[in-house]
């Protein structure tokens, strides 16, 4: 499951907000249309949508709608329109926040921290006997902490809310590294590589951390 999916057409500002969310560690993914953001949300989840309301396509007010039938994941409406009547339709249509534009990266990222803190108490996320401390950013085996960087933390993180589904490569490697990052498909090898060597009691027969030949991977 993703953290956080940014619905936003202006890439300048959705590629800023990415950049300065995954600095905090969150998952995230952006759609520059509302059937984009269907698609994604449909495919992955996400906890935390930020919505923009004018969008080519589908409209922001059309795909709240739309993930609020069958999910209770969080919505931010972050938009440009500030009249009362937007406000009231964005919360009538389920929304559960409604900030305007221009917003204060700090104040929003505070926000965006509480609605974390409380509606899903993500500090820790154990799997047997792998844990993994989502405050410190800490991988603890048999509660024994593991000497292990940030993008080996974010790659198991990302692999352990994802339990049980098989990621393609491409998509984590773009969702870890960033698609525009300067790094290579093969950098998500090494770093499958490295993980298993400090979490798996033998890494050449992973029991967690299993290769779907062709695909991707996939945390058991």
């Amino acid at each position: 499951m993703l953290d956080i999916i940014i619905v936003e057409d202006n890439e300048e500002i959705a590629t800023l907000l990415c950049d300065f969310l995954r600095k905090e560690n969150y998952i995230v993914s952006i759609a520059k249309t509302g059937e984009q953001a269907i698609k994604l949300f449909e495919k992955y989840g996400a906890r935390l949508l930020i919505l923009d309301i004018m969008l080519p396509g589908m409209d922001g007010f059309a795909v709240c709608q739309r993930v609020r039938e069958n999910s209770n994941a969080h919505i931010m409406i972050a938009s440009a329109k500030t009249t009362k009547d937007d406000k009231l339709k964005g919360l009538g249509l389920g929304a559960d926040d409604y900030i305007e534009k221009p917003y204060d990266i700090d104040i929003l990222l505070a926000k965006i921290r509480g609605i974390f803190k409380r509606k899903y108490g993500l500090d820790e996320i154990t799997s047997g006997e792998i844990k993994i401390n989502t405050v410190t950013n800490s991988i603890f085996i048999d509660d024994v902490q593991v000497d292990a960087t940030i993008k080996e933390y974010e790659l198991l993180k990302f692999l352990m809310e994802n339990k049980g589904v098989t990621l393609k490569k491409e998509y984590i490697f773009n969702t870890i590294w960033g698609s525009d990052s300067e790094s290579e498909l093969q950098t998500l090898t090494v770093h499958i590589k490295w993980l298993r060597e400090k979490i798996e009691k033998d890494s050449k027969h992973p029991e967690h951390i299993i290769t779907e030949w062709g695909v991707g991977y996939r945390f058991e």
